[in-house]
């Protein structure tokens, strides 16, 4: 048997007494996969990326392992929420014009100690002034530098459009824009180069795009490196008092941690292993969250139906951001129908072998987005289901 052949009879044991639809979470391979970010990240601390996980139970049990610190949240609503439950260093990765969660923030020294929120411009601190609603607590503060790569004078970007803020000159200025309001404090800065730790460098089948890519990214490292380190100095003559300098993500770790201007990285989606991080050079990861869907037609020769299956991920929509058909090996999507809202058409020599009521496993494409679909993650140590896990979903928690 092939070892994904060995897989599918491990998991299909572990699994007998559920019925599908359902999703798992392979504990050992998970704890395999937060091994090899710290091997990477080198001694620096990981701060988690809470939205590749989505459970409050994993996001436990891998902040319980030397080497992780602290949480990236992507809502404020959730970062309050994680601090109520006991989580703290939580820095919330995006900005937020959550005017009620602000007033909760300042106005709450237990949530006010425990999270940080991001700022780009100084419209988003003069919401957040008007919102605090007469609270007296500080608020935590951190600035978010555009990583973009910039070509031909700038007329070219690569990379994601999040802050606007990419000179030092302009950090420095919003820097002191923070130090000027009673009530904020300024104790980091972000930079997240989605450019490189999110795209895939080592594409099947591409090898002209994907050393394009990598040309690309060499390029960018360099450049970054610098401008990041003149950054932090010019934000430093602000604000000495600094706590940290978050970079990074799961396909950018090694790279990453070896400028010195760099405290700590991100990472989350390379502790699940989604299928789009399959193609990276920098590392590899073993599959730890796949969701099983049942076997419920048989339309011929060659093809089966499951139930359900369209989970497509966020970002610009094609084929790479489907659902992926993983055990058993041998079966394809159907290029006309795709991954269905009520059902999936499979086909394949191997849909010959399933019967109805078996399941097929399959990897989503991102990591966190999979526990907006299911309440629960069964974990899965070995050929055994150890713990139902909630994930936010199943504890009522819809944050976006």
């Amino acid at each position: 048997m092939t070892p994904r052949a060995l897989d599918r009879a491990r998991l299909d044991r572990a699994t007998s007494h559920l019925d599908a639809p359902f999703a798992i979470v392979d504990l050992d391979a998970f704890d395999a996969n937060a091994a090899g970010l710290l091997r990477r990240a080198r001694g620096k601390p990981v701060r988690v990326a809470s939205k590749s996980v989505r459970c409050r139970a994993l996001l436990e049990r891998v902040l319980a392992r030397e080497g992780f610190a602290g949480v990236m949240a992507f809502t404020l609503a959730e970062a309050l929420w994680l601090a109520r439950e006991g989580f703290d260093d939580i820095l919330v990765a995006y900005p937020s014009a959550d005017r009620a969660s602000l007033a909760q923030l300042a106005g709450d020294p237990k949530l006010a100690a425990a999270v940080t929120v991001l700022v780009d411009d100084v419209a988003q601190l003069e919401l957040a002034e008007r919102a605090r609603a007469g609270g007296r607590e500080e608020i935590r503060v951190c600035l978010e530098l555009d990583t973009s790569l910039a070509l031909f004078g700038g007329r070219t970007r690569i990379g994601a459009l999040r802050s606007p803020l990419r000179e030092p000159g302009h950090l420095a200025e919003l820097a002191r824009s923070i130090a000027r309001r009673p009530g904020f404090r300024l104790v980091g800065l972000m930079a997240y180069e989605a450019h490189i730790a999110g795209l895939a460098d080592a594409v099947a089948g591409r090898p002209l795009t994907s050393a394009g890519i990598r040309l690309m990214q060499r390029v960018s490292r360099r450049e970054l490196a610098t401008r990041r380190a003149e950054v932090v100095r010019a934000v430093r003559a602000v604000a000495p008092e600094l706590e940290f300098v978050n970079g990074g993500g799961t396909g950018s770790v090694g790279g990453t941690v070896a400028e010195e201007a760099v405290t700590e990285v991100a990472a989350g989606s390379g502790l699940f292993q989604p299928h789009l991080f399959d193609h990276y050079r920098a590392f590899s990861g073993r599959p730890a969250a796949l969701f099983a869907l049942p076997v419920v037609r048989r339309p011929g020769v060659g093809v089966v139906t499951v139930l359900g299956g369209g989970y497509p991920a966020s970002g610009v929509a094609g084929r790479d951001r489907s659902p992926l058909p993983y055990l058993p090996e041998g079966l394809r999507l159907s290029p006309r129908e795709g991954a269905g809202e009520v059902q999936t058409p499979l086909l394949g020599a191997a849909a010959d072998d399933l019967l109805i009521g078996d399941a097929v496993w399959f990897r989503h494409a991102k990591a966190g987005e999979l526990c907006e679909r299911f309440d629960a993650l069964h974990a899965v140590e070995g050929d055994r289901v150890t713990a139902t896990l909630p994930t936010y979903r199943g504890e009522g928690r819809t944050f976006l």
